[in-house]
């Protein structure tokens, strides 16, 4: 019984601390927050210096929200951990969408996933991969090559072969097993998150998502 007191007081003493250290990140984010506004209260004459800061102030209070929530996925990139990150990408978005797996996420449901979601897990694969990974380097990639919102419509197939060739997930025609990618920054641009697009749904996920990325306007 003393024991099991011991285990309880433990646990509660490991969570009493992750509370703690959330609240230094909350305070710390707040914090550069607001010096931030202090130094864009200064007048400029330059609207381009005060669209760049306003830019900058958006970006750092989309991570304020369910910070908790994002925690694992921003600790893994953080730490070049590139699989687990493309995992915990998974289950952020079945969490956020409220399904337990992937077979249960339509692309009806994708059709109205959050916008500000997707943009802060796209902000951080972009921030620690240096642009390399992430939903708009993939977007920008399949609008490289001619897709747009018309060939999501029509779900071409061909263009997202050609699509998946450039991102690293074809080689010699075939389509590459997850486990088969690279997860390092050697890998091509665009090649990561990869195990989302692996949906149970196939091309028509992948079209539905494409759609949703272009109407939330993903900015760099």
């Amino acid at each position: 019984m003393e024991n099991s007191q011991e285990d309880s007081q433990d646990i509660i003493g490991s969570q009493l601390t992750d509370i703690q250290n959330l609240l230094k990140q909350f305070n710390t984010r707040l914090s550069a927050i607001e010096s931030q506004l202090e130094k864009d209260s200064t007048p400029s004459d330059s609207s381009t210096d005060i669209g760049d800061r306003l830019d900058r102030i958006e970006k750092n209070l989309l991570l304020i929200p369910d910070l908790y929530r994002y925690r694992k996925l921003q600790n893994h990139l953080a730490s070049g951990e590139w699989s687990d990150a493309d995992y915990e990408t998974i289950h952020l978005i079945l969490d956020i969408s409220g399904e337990s797996e992937l077979e249960n996420l339509t692309p009806s449901e994708i059709e109205q996933f959050p916008c500000n979601a997707l943009k802060t897990i796209d902000r951080l694969w972009r921030e620690y991969s240096d642009g390399r990974f992430g939903f708009l380097t993939q977007l920008e990639l399949y609008q490289s090559i001619g897709g747009d919102l018309t060939s999501t419509i029509r779900q071409d197939r061909a263009l997202v072969e050609k699509w998946g060739d450039k991102a690293g997930w074809r080689v010699n025609g075939k389509w590459l097993k997850c486990s088969e990618l690279d997860y390092s920054l050697s890998a091509p641009e665009g090649c990561h998150p990869s195990r989302w697009w692996n949906s149970p749904y196939g091309s028509k996920m992948t079209n539905y998502f494409l759609a949703r990325l272009m109407a939330c306007e993903l900015t760099g």
